[in-house]
């Protein structure tokens, strides 16, 4: 299966249930997040939120501890529930005002994603396995979600 085929598959959710998703954020963005109980990716953009529905998971990857040029980390750093469907505006400042979403995060521990390379469909024999984090936030299968909270010691129902 290829990389977009593996997007589209996951973006559609069987029995109703609830999607997966993955957000790529720095880690000092993430800990904001966590903090105040709400999402914020793709550079502010509502488009990502917006895909998301209530009882949705999401977790987080960062590539960097900080936005940019910071030091490399390449770990899930994040995973929580969407609560609601309201998307709403936050002004950071006069010039910045991004989209965000509230999210109930749940405790969890950092999770390298060098060990899991082979585990996950989205990566697993893929050279170019960063390709899909490019998009800043995409649709996994129920099966990598839980690879990926098994690796971060959350136990999902």
């Amino acid at each position: 299966m290829d990389t977009n085929e593996t997007l589209r598959t996951f973006e559609e959710t069987e029995n109703g249930g609830p999607s997966y998703w993955i957000g790529v954020v720095s880690a000092n963005h993430v800990q904001r997040g966590v903090s105040g109980g709400f999402a914020q990716m793709c550079h502010g953009k509502a488009a990502p939120l917006r895909r998301m529905q209530p009882g949705d998971w999401l977790v987080y990857y960062s590539p960097r501890m900080e936005i940019g040029e910071g030091e490399p980390l390449q770990a899930f750093t994040a995973i929580g529930r969407v609560m609601d469907d309201r998307v709403y505006e936050y002004a950071m400042s006069a010039t910045f005002v991004p989209y965000r979403r509230k999210i109930e995060y749940v405790p969890c521990q950092e999770a390298r994603i060098k060990g899991l390379l082979d585990r996950l469909s989205f990566t697993r024999g893929q050279r170019n396995w960063g390709y899909p984090f490019r998009t800043g936030h995409f649709g996994i299968s129920r099966e990598d979600f839980l690879i990926i909270a098994e690796a971060m010691h959350v136990a999902i129902p």
